[in-house]
């Protein structure tokens, strides 16, 4: 699909373009802009390769991806530094490509299952490979109308895409005059902060998360907190709106619902947290999912009109029309409607094709037809569902942030109902699980969709800010796709051979967790073959219509001053408090300092080396993330720079360091943010 999508996009690109990889007007002024470059696409599809597998192995050990488009940004310009003629729109596409593969590795969190229901004992090269493909490139053709309708139409922060045109912006500069200098150390300094506490972590020289569970009579709850400044940094960017949102959502998770669902539950058990982390997992987290369902498509409702004004906008561009007389501006192009149309249904057919390979001699092979049609049909609408619905998670609280695992359990739930209603129960034991099989692999292509659309529009926001052409990064992203694509498979089936998933048939001492695939197995198990509970879902609806229409009444009687993002409540929810409340916190962070720096003498400088800070936060920890991911890959160790001699009874020394070094951290950096502000200040009323 991939290959398909690239020849079909070729006619429009030389037309629309002086060549493929040649220059371009920019919007200020009509000068040559090197932009989608063969050596850009090279740089992308290396650092690609690299970020992929590191993403497969970290996600199948600890059930977490690192995002890819801030180091992907930063190694872009430390090698493109070498050509004088690189331009920051260069950059852009190359973290944009090697975004996209990074983003397209959380495929992993569901094709395992086939592994561990006992359908695969491997990882097909050619059917994997085309899932990652078909599914990535409709993921990045569904997101392109949601360009207009969340990125240049919405004011939805867009955390990481910010920080990566801080990033691209501050780091461009070849002649950088002192305010582009102290910016560059404030990002500097955040990223040395961040990635030293994510070290002293991994050395367990000081924890990497503090908390305590607390029994009240028959029940309990907990509190706890990653030490991860990169949280700050997301908090200060997306703002008080979500991060008390996302507050509100905690303290009905861990201040109401954990406690009902866990009384009675904690009796005789050996270790309380471990207790109430299984009740947040099997029931809470569920409620969490339901909130999230409701807010999901009241979401897509809510966005339908500027997405159907998206899609006419870029059908009226790819006509070549005029606008109040002018041509449409360069950094307004997408690929065409009339191309995104086509592409998104020419892609059906490979995907019935992979769908009719994957049932072809199974159990439920005599019932192909219907199946594969409806499937068809559920792909194509869902695909818009779950592209619109990530993307503008990804606005709200940032890519590596979004529950898009979350995502993935309401896609298998749903794929397994509509499936369930087409050919109801399996008679045997080997169709249900063909049945269960059949759901997980439909579900991969869906899941597909959901991750670059999550990926894509963060991608466009950065592009947005640098002066990007949105067609040439739309297909960077495509080229991305493929890339990404390439590799998955021998990873993943590299993994299996080495270690094997616990859960799965034959799975030893040392086998993956792989959390998320043996989540989403199970919810696809207890829907065909009965036993989910239904109750806790409806119960998480419910809760979400209460917010819908809390956050309905709050906007137009605060006049937008105030609000309540249903689906920032339900991230609340559904997320484990201890990645949870860091975000409100950087999020009162930044008002304060915000505020202070709104009483400055360039007020909008002061905020921006705020930005920059935080910004910089989140570069230190995703870079680290990258290094960290080649030691425990190269080792084979979940722990490979653990100290030997740090046993237990150094955890509370470790809790009291970690705490200091991260509130002395975040409070020295931000003291730097200022003291640079007031330096740039003084040195402008001296001129």
């Amino acid at each position: 699909m991939a290959a398909h999508t690239c020849s079909t996009l070729a006619g429009y690109l030389l037309n629309a373009a002086k060549g493929f990889f040649v220059s371009a007007p920019t919007a200020a002024k009509q000068t040559s802009l090197k932009e989608l470059t063969l050596r850009g696409i090279i740089i992308g599809g290396i650092i690609t390769l690299v970020f992929t597998a590191a993403n497969v192995y970290l996600g199948l050990k600890v059930g977490l991806t690192f995002a890819t488009s801030i180091p992907a940004a930063v190694i872009s310009m430390a090698v493109l530094r070498f050509w004088g003629d690189h331009t920051v729109q260069e950059n852009n596409i190359v973290q944009t490509i090697a975004s996209a593969a990074g983003t397209l590795s959380a495929v992993i969190f569901v094709l395992p299952g086939l592994v561990i229901v006992g359908w695969w004992s491997g990882f097909p090269y050619w059917q994997t490979m085309f899932v990652c493909a078909v599914g990535g490139s409709l993921g990045v053709m569904y997101s392109i109308p949601l360009r207009r309708a969340l990125v240049t139409g919405s004011n939805l922060p867009y955390p990481e895409g910010v920080a990566g045109a801080e990033i691209l912006k501050v780091g461009d500069s070849q002649e950088a005059g002192e305010d582009n200098k102290r910016g560059l150390l404030a990002i500097t300094w955040g990223a040395l902060a961040s990635a030293a506490m994510a070290l002293f972590g991994y050395l367990k020289v000081t924890a990497s998360e503090v908390g305590a569970a607390f029994k009240i009579g028959s029940t309990g709850t907990m509190l706890s907190t990653s030490l991860s400044l990169a949280l700050i940094g997301v908090g200060h960017l997306v703002g008080m709106t979500v991060g008390v949102a996302m507050f509100i959502g905690m303290v009905i998770s861990y201040g109401v619902l954990l406690p009902l669902y866990a009384n009675g539950q904690l009796d005789g058990a050996k270790d309380l947290t471990e207790a109430l982390s299984t009740v947040f997992k099997t029931d809470v987290r569920f409620i969490g999912a339901g909130v999230m369902a409701v807010a999901a498509i009241w979401t897509l409702i809510k966005i339908m009109g500027p997405i159907v004004r998206g899609m006419s906008e870029s059908l009226r561009a790819s006509r070549g029309t005029k606008e109040n007389g002018a041509q449409i501006d360069r950094t307004e192009q997408d690929i065409p409607g009339k191309w995104v149309i086509v592409s998104i249904f020419v892609a059906m057919v490979p995907i019935a094709g992979l769908l009719w390979w994957f049932m072809r001699g199974t159990q439920i092979e005599h019932n192909t037809a219907v199946l594969i049609a409806v499937s068809v049909l559920f792909i194509l609408l869902a695909g818009l569902l779950v592209a619109a619905v990530c993307g503008y998670m990804a606005g709200l609280i940032g890519s590596s942030n979004s529950p898009v695992s979350g995502v993935g359990l309401l896609v298998v739930v749903i794929t397994a109902v509509v499936i369930l209603a087409v050919h109801g129960r399996g008679s045997t034991t080997e169709e249900n699980t063909a049945l269960i099989a059949y759901t997980l692999f439909t579900s991969a292509i869906v899941f597909c969709i959901a991750t670059i659309a999550n990926d894509n529009l963060q991608d466009l926001k950065t592009g947005q800010l640098v002066g990007a052409t949105p067609w040439k990064q739309q297909v960077a992203l495509v080229i991305g796709v493929v890339f990404g694509s390439l590799i998955i498979p021998p990873v993943l089936e590299l993994m299996q051979n080495s270690f094997g998933f616990q859960g799965a048939p034959g799975a030893g001492p040392d086998a993956l967790a792989a959390p998320q695939a043996s989540l989403i197995s199970s919810l696809a198990k207890g829907v065909l073959g009965g036993g989910i509970d239904w109750k806790l879902l409806g119960i998480g609806a419910a809760i979400g219509v209460v917010v819908i229409i809390i956050d309905e009444v709050l906007r137009p009687a605060t006049k937008g001053k105030l609000a309540l993002p249903p689906l920032a409540v339900g991230m609340g929810i559904y997320l484990p408090v201890s990645l949870t409340i860091l975000i409100p916190i950087g999020g009162l962070i930044g008002f304060l300092y915000n505020r202070w720096a709104s009483k400055q003498a360039d007020a909008e400088r002061a905020k921006r080396f705020g930005t920059l800070a935080a910004t910089g936060l989140i570069v230190g920890e995703s870079l680290f993330g990258v290094i960290y991911a080649g030691i425990a890959g190269a080792t084979g160790s979940d722990s490979p720079l653990a100290l030997p001699f740090i046993g237990d009874g150094y955890t509370p020394v470790a809790n009291v360091l970690g705490i200091a070094f991260f509130a002395g951290a975040t409070w020295l950096l931000y003291g730097f943010a200022r003291k640079i502000t007031r330096d740039a200040d003084r040195e402008s009323a001296s001129k």
